[in-house]
Formats: C-alpha cells, sequence, structure tokens
C-alpha cells in the first residue's frame, strides 16, 4: 500500500477524532462561560448560595428549619450547639414558598432524617409564585433529582421555562456588562456564607414605627398553599418526624386572621405551633438593639436570644442527642463555631470602622 493510499485510509478515523475533540472542547467552554455568568451570591444577596450550601455539611442535623427569612435571619443553629448541643440546619431562601419548603424537605430525606422539621407559616400567605429572581436563588443550588424538576414545574412564572434551568446559561447570558471581580474568583467553587444556614447580620437598626399594612381582603391561605403545607405534614408523619410550626417575633407582615387560621390547623392535627410574637417578652426582645432593619428582622443579639429560647423547648421535648459529646461531630462544630466567632469580630470590627457593614449584607462592597 502505497503511503498516500495509507493516509486517504487513515483520515476518516483522524476527521472523527478531531470532531470528537472540538466538541468536547465546546462542551467544556459553554460550561465554564455558563458558571461564569451565573450569580455567585457571595456579596450583597448572599440567600443564594444558602441551598447549595447544605450538601457541604459533614454532620448530621436533628433540626432543620425550612422557610423563608423567617427562619434564616432570626434562628442561630451554632447558638443552640453551643448551649444545648443540638445539631440543626436552615434550609431557607429568600422569600420560600410553602411547596419549595415541601420539595426541599423530600431533597433533605435523600441524605438524612431529621427528628424535627421547623416550618415557618410565613410562607403561606403567597398560594403561587410572584418572582423569578426569588425562584432561582431557591432552585438553581438544588441537586438534580426528582425533587428539583417537581420543585421547578411548581414554581416557575409564565415567562419562565424548564430548559433555562436546565442551561442556566440561557437565563444568565446578558450578564456580561454585570460581571465583578467576585464572579471570576468563584466560577469552580464558592465560599461558606452562612453559619448552618444562618445569615449573620451584628449591626443594629432600631425599630421605630411599623409603615401601614395593606389591608387584608381575603383572611383564608390559598388552596395551593394549602395543599403543600399538608403535603408536608403527611410526608413528616410518614417518616416519623415532628413538624413544629413557627413564627419569628416580628409583628409586620402578618395578620391575626392568619394566625387563628394556622392555630386552627395546628389544632386539628395535634400539632405544635409556636408564634413567639406572644413570647417576645419572656424571649428578652428588645427592638431597639436586637434587629438590623427597623424591626423586620433580628440582628445577631435577637437571633441567639430566640435560639436559647427555642433550643431548651427543643431540647426538652425531643428527645435530641448532646452532640457535643459526639466528638467526630464536635471537632466539626469546632471550626464551625470559630467561623462564627470570626464573622462575628469582623462585623463588629466594620461597624466600629465605617458606622455600617462594609462586606456584608445586601450594601456590600464589591
Amino acid at each position: 500500500m502505497t503511503k498516500s493510499n495509507l493516509e486517504k485510509k487513515k483520515s476518516p478515523a483522524k476527521g472523527i477524532l478531531t470532531a470528537v475533540i472540538l466538541f468536547a472542547v465546546s462542551i467544556c467552554m459553554l460550561w465554564f462561560v455558563q458558571r461564569l455568568l451565573m450569580p455567585k451570591y457571595q456579596k450583597g444577596v448572599i440567600e443564594g448560595s444558602f441551598t447549595e450550601e447544605y450538601y457541604k455539611e459533614k454532620v448530621p442535623h436533628e433540626v432543620v428549619f425550612f422557610g423563608d427569612c423567617d427562619v434564616y435571619e432570626n434562628f442561630s443553629p451554632i447558638k443552640m450547639y453551643k448551649d444545648y448541643g443540638i445539631s440543626s440546619y436552615i434550609r431557607g431562601s429568600g422569600e420560600q414558598y410553602i411547596w419549595q419548603s415541601y420539595y426541599l424537605i423530600r431533597d433533605t430525606l435523600r441524605y438524612e432524617t431529621p427528628k424535627v422539621v421547623v416550618l415557618t407559616v410565613h410562607g403561606l400567605q403567597f398560594n403561587k409564585p410572584r418572582n423569578e429572581a426569588y425562584n432561582r436563588m431557591t432552585l438553581d443550588g438544588m441537586r438534580w433529582s426528582q425533587d428539583k424538576i417537581d420543585a421547578i414545574n411548581a414554581s416557575m412564572m409564565k415567562k419562565e421555562t424548564f430548559a433555562s434551568y436546565v442551561f442556566p446559561i440561557l437565563r444568565y447570558h446578558d450578564r456580561w456588562n454585570e460581571l465583578t471581580p467576585t464572579d471570576f474568583k468563584h466560577v469552580f467553587s464558592k465560599d461558606i456564607t452562612s453559619h448552618n444556614g444562618y445569615y449573620m447580620r451584628c449591626d443594629v437598626m432600631p425599630f421605630e414605627k411599623y409603615p401601614p399594612q395593606v389591608p387584608l381582603t381575603k383572611t383564608a391561605f390559598g388552596d395551593n398553599a394549602m395543599d403543600y403545607l399538608e403535603r408536608i405534614r403527611l410526608l413528616c408523619e410518614e417518616k416519623g418526624i415532628k413538624l413544629v410550626l413557627v413564627r419569628a417575633p416580628i409583628e409586620y407582615g402578618w395578620y391575626p386572621q392568619w394566625d387563628e387560621n394556622v392555630e386552627e390547623y395546628a389544632a386539628k392535627h395535634g400539632l405544635t405551633y409556636l408564634n413567639f410574637n406572644n413570647y417576645a417578652e419572656e424571649i428578652g426582645i428588645d427592638l431597639t438593639t436586637d434587629t438590623h432593619d427597623a424591626g423586620l428582622h433580628l440582628n445577631l443579639n435577637g437571633a441567639e436570644k430566640l435560639s436559647v429560647y427555642f433550643g431548651k423547648i427543643l431540647k426538652d421535648n425531643y428527645g435530641l442527642t448532646d452532640y457535643r459529646n459526639v466528638p467526630e461531630v464536635a471537632s466539626e462544630y469546632g471550626k464551625k463555631i470559630a467561623f462564627y466567632d470570626f464573622m462575628r469580630e469582623d462585623q463588629e470590627r466594620e461597624i466600629k470602622e465605617y458606622g455600617a457593614l462594609k462586606n456584608y449584607g445586601a450594601n456590600a462592597i464589591e
């Protein structure tokens, strides 16, 4: 066989190999660009990082919280561990809808079965999704499973597409002019921003007066919201998990009629419902010192007070393990406490130096 014929014989295989290499390189480039363009949620609106941070956990959790800012800004799992040895996690996210809580509970059960699920009822006010940005902050960070697929289908707004969740570049392709050094720094990995899901804020903005609330025109919660609450109750019952319903000690954004609805539901099904507004004085909440945004959410000082109070209830009633006595878990919590104390000190330093937080919170400077 002549040299020219041999080259001709090899050329088809060579062409296929070249095509495969080019395809692989294109896929890698597309993946890189997609990772680059997706929001990193490392500064400013860090709530978008919370969903995926759960998957990095190395310790078991006997108590898991679900819901919106009503849990992730008002309860401190690290404080409950320090005082009671309770291992807990907050799987919260911005404006987490009740159906998203349901699918996040199912997702959690793929990894562990807690003894107690704590669910804020604050999300019951929403019967349908109303903001794509909040959908993204909750759903983009979920690992792929049937639960994520179902959560996306239950949450999509009219203009959203399922394909844009499978390929986020379809949603974020126009972020080129918004890229910051943080986007490049965290293409492949992200820093932990929360403390077992808790959003730490040490600054103080005293409560003075709440703005007028919109008059309540419909006292009943929507059928969709109540259907998912019932699904959560039945799922917890099936798995032998105690379901505890809560409201943080924040008056704004909640109505007495809604509270009556939850109390009636809890009584009907033998559930514990704790509206901590009713115990604010006993807890020691002082909204002149314990809030970072004029009474809408607690700061670290307030969250630790609430966590001490609720932690005792959990410890006294649910047979929880004192993980301070479990060496391998205590070792991991030692690292968590060090991070928690470092962030507290760093925030306090910034407040003293600048009069406000510079690298933390919604107004963080890039």
